[in-house]
């Protein structure tokens, strides 16, 4: 297996002075492709400033993020805007679906955003809906589907660009038990079919079953349990 990110001494630093707050601290640790990884933390522990420096949503006061063999961190804004369309894709704890448009179209927009093509976009985006059993839905308004529905559409938005990580934050914390398990076992699914990355931050580790990787969040700084030790800050 290869390497498709890497974090070293990551750490990020808010505010001056007496407000100065270290929300990461040193961390570091590698994810090979194809790897379901959790984070997780208690509240305010830094796992979300984690996820959002993995997904170039922030920058890192020192260190690196390599991802898929880029160092992102010596992109200006332009490169990390494109890189972050094409190379990673988002699920969020609410779907985030736009309720004007189609399933399908929702699941169509990271790719046209990108400048895909139209016809091609429709394809693939079609497919991953059938795949994530949504075929039957995608011609309806967002605004028309379950909650359930619409995290198994922003599960197939997530991979319609075939990026190199796909970064979920809370993508179960809206939901149901019943339904919760459901979106698990589909993202687990679509991970070993496609030997796509996954990393998940969630408060219920438990519900995630049997995953490659857990990094556990604490004061800033990480530790790491699965079923490759690599270790830590």
């Amino acid at each position: 297996m290869s390497k498709i990110l890497e974090i070293h001494g990551l750490s990020k630093t808010y505010g001056e002075g007496e407000n100065r707050v270290k929300a990461l601290e040193g961390v570091s640790f590698s994810i090979e492709k194809g790897e379901i990884v959790l984070i997780v933390g208690s509240s305010g522990s830094g796992k979300s400033t984690l996820l959002n420096m993995i997904g170039l949503l922030d920058r890192p006061t020192q260190g690196r993020i390599i991802i898929d063999g880029y160092d992102t961190t010596e992109f200006d804004e332009g490169q990390t805007s494109t890189f972050r369309n094409k190379k990673l894709g988002f699920i969020f704890q609410s779907s985030n679906l736009l309720t004007d448009l189609t399933v399908l179209e929702n699941v169509m927009l990271p790719r046209q955003i990108g400048g895909g093509d139209e016809k091609t976009a429709m394809a693939d985006a079609a497919k991953l809906l059938r795949a994530v059993g949504m075929d039957s839905q995608m011609n309806k308004r967002a605004n028309k589907i379950s909650g359930g529905q619409a995290q198994r559409a922003a599960i197939a938005r997530g991979l319609i660009n075939n990026p190199a990580v796909v970064l979920a934050d809370e993508p179960t914390g809206n939901l149901d038990s019943v339904t919760s398990d459901m979106v698990v076992q589909l993202m687990k699914s679509v991970a070993r079919k496609l030997n796509q990355t996954f990393i998940i931050v969630t408060h219920d580790r438990e519900h995630f079953g049997d995953i490659d990787k857990i990094i556990t969040i604490k004061d800033g700084r990480a530790t790491e349990e699965g079923s490759r030790m690599e270790i830590t800050a």
